[in-house]
């Protein structure tokens, strides 16, 4: 997160042949390319399915629209940042690059988070209070979750990249600037959100689990109960699995590396970095490909039958 004194090579050059310098670099350009264009074109049908078709204009789908431009942002400016400064052997950029980079970082990716805490509160009042779930829930309710996670996430990465690492001529307060922004910054963006996300998703899931319950004590359908109860567990394990997997192993660096008075290889940094930043391309496929409704209107963007006249009403399945 606060790498600014070490924008140096993800690849040890050192025992490599000269020669063998730019195809590594031509590849890890295509691979991270790739990444992010399937980042940007998955995000893209998000945004054009919730806001083209009316079917899709609801609470929920809102805050889907807010993680989907998030992470689109991810993949158009801090995926070609990320990428320009991991092969730092191939380009010659400084300091300031590497701060403009932490901040979009930063903020992006915050921002990210806070959208996937709002989605699961969203489903909370859902699931274990439905009755009450369009009061509580409503537009209004939307847009200042939504323009919350945005400010906090922009006031985030400006402050901790900006104003808190000024590293030019800091001498030995250099590495306690970094273990605070690291500590602070990981508890209020990942820490305490992951903390809220299981406490929620565990709430749903027991929820759901005695309401399965009660289904099969009045209808006697074991077959169906079993049938909820595993989708229940494999939605959560998705959701949750996918989160923890791209962003523990990057936050667990940034945080318990620097207590040990060193820093970790930059490769190390650059790959969970990049394992992090895969967490947005992924985000599509979870929040939105497993409905069939976001299917059918993927369907019909690809196909290009939404320029064939209005369908904006058309009911999706």
């Amino acid at each position: 997160m606060t790498d600014t004194s070490h924008c140096s090579e993800i690849v040890n050059f050192n025992n490599i042949p000269a020669n063998s310098h730019s195809t590594i670099c031509g590849l890890l350009n295509v691979i991270i390319g790739l990444l992010a264009v399937i980042t940007v074109c998955g995000n893209l049908l998000v945004i054009i399915s919730i806001i083209y078709f009316k079917q899709l204009h609801t609470p929920t789908n809102s805050l889907i629209l807010s993680l989907a431009v998030a992470d689109l942002l991810v993949g158009i400016v801090v995926f070609p940042l990320s990428m320009a400064l991991s092969l730092r052997s191939c380009l010659d950029l400084n300091v300031l690059s590497c701060k403009v980079r932490g901040s979009f970082d930063i903020s992006l990716c915050t921002c990210s988070i806070l959208n996937l805490v709002c989605i699961a509160v969203d489903r909370y009042y859902a699931v274990c209070q439905p009755l009450t779930y369009r009061a509580k829930i409503n537009h209004c309710v939307v847009v200042v979750m939504v323009l919350m996670c945005w400010g906090v996430s922009v006031l985030t990465g400006v402050v901790i990249v900006f104003a808190g690492l000024n590293n030019e001529n800091c001498g030995d307060r250099c590495m306690t600037d970094i273990l605070v922004a690291n500590t602070v910054g990981a508890i209020l963006t990942f820490y305490l959100p992951v903390i809220i996300m299981l406490c929620i998703y565990l709430k749903i899931f027991l929820v759901a689990q005695r309401q399965a319950r009660m289904i099969h004590n009045t209808t006697k359908c074991g077959a169906a109960v079993s049938k909820m109860e595993r989708k229940a567990t494999k939605t959560l394990a998705i959701v949750l699995g996918v989160f923890l997997f791209c962003w523990s192993p990057f936050f667990l660096c940034i945080s318990f590396i620097p207590l040990t008075g060193k820093l970790a290889p930059i490769s190390v940094n650059e790959s969970v970095r990049w394992l992090a930043l895969s967490n947005s391309m992924f985000n599509p496929f979870i929040y939105a490909f497993f409905y069939s409704w976001f299917r059918s209107a993927f369907r019909m963007i690809i196909s290009g039958r939404i320029f064939q006249g209005d369908v904006t009403n058309c009911k999706l399945h």
